[in-house]
């Protein structure tokens, strides 16, 4: 038994749709916008292959514009709304001086908690082979507060906190499929 079960725990968390720690509910809005994107792709264009499962592995590189004056702190999540809200990202504690994230980096003093697939840090865009191309929401909260919030931070306490001190949020959102 142990043999079958192994596999399809590998399975499933390599396809995106494993672990259990996905929030329960959809991402907060927000009053203001901000300018959120990637030399990498364009709003609603195709998220390179090396960013991905498929590919190296690498988390995407962003850069952001109109924080507003008084935001206390920002926040990334990225996640696959087609794959149940699975976060494949979360960034806490981002300074708000701060105006972009390098490739494979994460600012000065900004915390990343645990994704969906149970590890910290980036996990690429990994959809089933044969599904239309998932949807991968890059979305940037400024807050009006310091969320407090650290490493162990669930997907829904950072929904929650957003939920109660975003003041403006800008997304990005890639497409990824695998033949």
């Amino acid at each position: 038994m142990r043999r079958i079960l192994v596999p399809v725990a590998i399975a499933l968390l390599i396809s995106g749709c494993g672990g259990d720690d996905k929030p329960d509910e959809p991402l907060p809005a927000a009053r203001a916008p901000i300018s959120l994107h990637s030399n990498a792709f364009a709003e609603g264009g195709t998220i390179p292959k090396r960013f991905s499962c498929d590919g190296a592995g690498d988390s995407p590189p962003l850069a952001w514009s109109a924080v507003p004056r008084g935001a206390r702190e920002l926040t990334l999540v990225v996640e696959d709304p087609d794959a149940d809200r699975f976060v494949h990202w979360t960034v806490l504690e981002i300074s708000p001086r701060t105006i972009s994230i390098p490739i494979n980096q994460v600012p000065r003093g900004a915390v990343e908690t645990q994704n969906s697939a149970g590890s910290s840090g980036w996990t690429g865009p990994c959809p089933p082979e044969g599904d239309s191309p998932h949807r991968y929401v890059f979305a940037l909260y400024a807050t009006d507060a310091t969320l407090g919030l650290g490493a162990d931070a669930s997907p829904d306490d950072v929904r929650q906190a957003l939920a109660d001190h975003a003041i403006a949020r800008g997304t990005l959102t890639g497409l990824f499929g695998r033949r």
